[in-house]
């Protein structure tokens, strides 16, 4: 089967306008896959979010040496 660009096109413009909360085209997500994507978002937020605390952790554990 070969990709044709037109269609990864449209692929990621679809993800997009999902990620962004708009509907975009194409068959609307299911109750589980829209809930899906929200878990997926929050695990990224959550992920830089100890990222960063453990910068400033290390920031400040260098500080009171």
């Amino acid at each position: 089967m070969k990709l044709i660009e037109s269609v990864v096109r449209r692929w990621v413009h679809q993800l997009d306008e999902e990620s962004a909360g708009r509907p975009g085209i194409g068959k609307p997500l299911t109750a589980e896959q829209q809930r899906i994507r929200e878990l997926e978002a929050e695990v990224r937020r959550l992920n830089s979010d100890n990222e960063i605390l453990k910068r400033a952790s290390a920031f400040f554990a260098r500080e009171m040496k």
